[in-house]
């Protein structure tokens, strides 16, 4: 009696995508991480006492948040600014997502955490990390393969009221700040 299906002794699943090696090896990395925090943390309690690894703890928290509220405020500040003059937030005073960063990483108890976090606070680290994300994300979007998360910043999809997507893709040929056409703004 036949199915319909090859009799080949090989399995005909099509292959699974490899996956990257941060998707492979970021586990294993978070767990050496709070692992090496946490035998910090017991060197530090073993020399200078245990109330002194609870007030570093908690001066983390109180420096993070701290640094976290004074960005955020910042952010909120230009956005403002932004919205008055009628144009977009400028990057040139950025860097309040690296000082959020930063924040983030004090207020995680640990000494590898604030030591980053603390780094994170000079400006010419952020300067350099931030380049460094820069071009990071761009080689990344360049070689992004069509169907793929990278790809989604190229693509959009417009969803008809039938429930039919039509792929597209999003080109601007003008940067006029002042267009010649203002269309009204796409509604459901």
């Amino acid at each position: 009696m036949t199915t319909g299906l090859p009799t080949s002794s090989h399995s005909t699943r099509p292959a699974r995508p490899r996956r990257s090696r941060a998707r492979r090896y970021l586990p294993l990395a978070v767990a050496v991480w709070l692992v090496l925090e946490i035998w910090l943390l017991t060197v530090v309690a073993g020399a200078a006492g245990g109330l002194t690894v609870l007030l570093l703890l908690v001066a983390g928290f109180v420096a993070g948040a701290t640094v976290m509220k004074r960005a955020g405020r910042r952010a909120f500040r230009n956005l403002n600014e932004a919205v008055q003059r009628g144009g977009t937030p400028s990057s040139r005073r950025g860097g309040n997502g690296w000082l959020m960063l930063a924040g983030l990483l004090l207020m995680i108890p640990g000494v590898i955490s604030d030591a980053l976090g603390l780094l994170l606070l000079i400006p010419p680290v952020q300067r350099a990390v931030g380049r460094s994300a820069e071009r990071t994300v761009e080689r990344k979007l360049r070689v992004a393969a069509p169907g793929t998360l990278g790809d989604a910043f190229q693509q959009v999809r417009i969803h008809r009221p039938d429930g039919k997507v039509v792929p597209g893709e999003v080109i601007r040929e003008q940067q006029d700040d002042d267009p010649q056409d203002p269309r009204r703004p796409l509604t459901r």
